[in-house]
């Protein structure tokens, strides 16, 4: 398994992500904004994946709004904040590159949905993927959907997290269609702000033949 951006990082550099976001919960921050999107791109009751879950504040959100969520996350430190923040939701330790559509991916989402009808990657989660996985990691996606399910996906383009990858649009969108998904809409925020140069918001789907 190669290690990710995230990783390679270390504890130093990517400590004071889960600090952060736990304090900003903890204040009552509003933090809901993508999990806001998320939810009203699906129907009652729909089977969600969070990759790169973090401190699992996405899937406590949509949990609370009555999906079926799982999420994964490779970071230990973040797995066992996600758990004692918000104790119940289903958050495992685990890579992307861990989904793949042969017995150790099924066997690592066990009992658990095994297609989705949205799989949530926010949070600079792509520009923080091992060197040279983003092909791979996406085409693992498109393979976890359900019929008719969506990728919802953001990172930012200008000035990316320290240590994570510049990722410019044109790139990704090569990338997407490479793993065949289809670019059904590109927004500058989770609240649906026109393109930008700074962040970008993505809803992809399979493309019919991939």
């Amino acid at each position: 398994m190669p290690q990710s951006r995230w990783a390679l990082a270390g504890r130093a550099a990517t400590d004071g992500f889960g600090r952060r976001f736990g304090e900003l919960v903890a204040s009552g921050t509003d933090v809901d904004g993508e999990a806001r999107l998320a939810d009203a791109l699906l129907p009652r009751g729909a089977r969600v994946l969070d990759v790169g879950a973090g401190m699992g504040r996405v899937t406590a959100a949509l949990a609370a709004r009555g999906h079926t969520v799982v999420g994964i996350e490779p970071d230990p430190v973040l797995v066992e904040q996600a758990h004692s923040t918000y104790p119940g939701i289903d958050v495992l330790r685990a890579d992307v590159l861990e989904l793949d559509r042969g017995r150790a991916g099924d066997e690592l989402l066990g009992e658990r949905p095994h297609a989705f009808d949205l799989i949530v990657v926010v949070g600079n989660v792509m520009v923080f993927l091992a060197e040279g996985t983003e092909r791979r990691t996406l085409s693992l996606l498109r393979d976890r959907l359900a019929p008719g399910g969506r990728i919802l996906l953001g990172f930012r383009l200008v000035g990316p997290p320290e240590h994570a990858r510049r990722y410019p649009a044109e790139e990704f969108a090569d990338d997407a269609a490479a793993a065949g998904l289809r670019v059904d809409a590109r927004f500058g925020s989770y609240e649906l702000h026109a393109p930008n140069d700074e962040y970008t918001v993505w809803l992809l789907s399979a493309e019919p033949d991939s």
